[in-house]
This record gives structure tokens, C-alpha cells and sequence, in this order.
């Protein structure tokens, strides 16, 4: 004989608003997951937004790690290395006792000539060539960055323009 008083097991579902867990677990769990959004973003977006370059003497050193992935390169263009056409301009640019041949396919900024500190924007043509590939020529003619990087940038002759 069975005993007519137990009952079978509910095989209803919860309630709603009841759930297995605690509140607060649950309010942690989610703060976390936010709080691990948030500092993703951040450091990608900081990460993104910091403009690094590499000087002349650096970007060879480290070309066979770079490849042909995009940087900023910064030097001196050498004097008399300018040549324009109607699809660029060529130009050498020097640092550390170092030269990289760059051509570039935009057109360069008014200022720009011979002996001027710049950074250009591009890459290498390939991972074993000295050649730089750019779509941008930035102008440094400001004698306040000179002053603070006495070192880094300056035409053979010790100008700043």
C-alpha cells in the first residue's frame, strides 16, 4: 500500500522572480562584466589614440619585426633628395647616422623642402626592402619641440625650419 499523503515532486517551474542565486551575486556578477567593458574600451581607445614614431636609426633596427606594418617615421629629409611628380614626390630622410629612402603618394605639405625635420606616415615596401612607402608627410616646424628634443631632429646644417 501506498501512503495517499506524500507528494509527488513539483515539476513546475519558479515563480517569477525567484531564481536560484543571490541578488547580490548576481549585481557583482554584472558589475564586473561592466566594469571589464568599460577598462576594454579604455585601453583600446587610449591605446589607439597615442601617436607613437620611430626615429630613422630605430625603424631599421626593428624593420624585420615591423614588416610592413604601419608607423610613423621621423627625421631629416636630406637636402638635394627631393624630386616631385605628378604622382609624388620621392626624398631621403636621415637620422642616427641613418638613411631611408621614402617615397610619397599624397602631396607634401607648402613648407616642406630639404633639411626640414618630418614624420611620415606609411610602411616599409616589404619586409626585406629599405624603401618607405608613405601617404602622409607631417611638417615639424615648430622650434619649441627642437628645444625639448635638442637630439633628436635637426637639418645637417642646424636649422630648424
Amino acid at each position: 500500500m501506498s501512503d495517499a499523503s506524500t507528494t509527488p515532486p513539483s515539476t513546475a517551474p519558479n515563480a517569477p522572480g525567484t531564481s536560484k542565486g543571490s541578488p547580490r551575486l548576481r549585481l557583482a556578477m554584472v558589475a564586473v562584466i561592466i566594469a571589464g567593458a568599460v577598462g576594454f574600451l579604455l585601453v583600446k581607445g587610449l591605446g589607439s589614440s597615442l601617436d607613437y614614431f620611430k626615429t630613422v636609426d630605430q625603424a631599421i633596427a626593428t624593420k624585420k619585426a615591423v614588416g610592413t606594418s604601419e608607423f610613423r617615421l621621423e627625421g631629416t629629409v636630406v637636402r638635394g633628395t627631393v624630386t616631385r611628380s605628378s604622382t609624388g614626390t620621392t626624398f631621403d630622410v636621415a637620422g642616427g647616422g641613418k638613411t631611408i629612402p621614402v617615397e610619397n603618394s599624397g602631396t607634401p605639405p607648402q613648407l616642406f623642402k630639404g633639411g626640414m625635420p618630418v614624420i611620415v606616415v606609411g610602411h616599409f615596401a616589404s619586409p626585406t626592402s629599405t624603401t618607405f612607402l608613405s601617404n602622409q608627410i607631417m611638417v615639424k616646424h615648430s622650434s619649441s619641440y627642437v628645444e625639448q628634443h635638442p637630439n633628436r631632429v635637426r637639418a645637417s646644417d642646424g636649422s630648424v625650419n
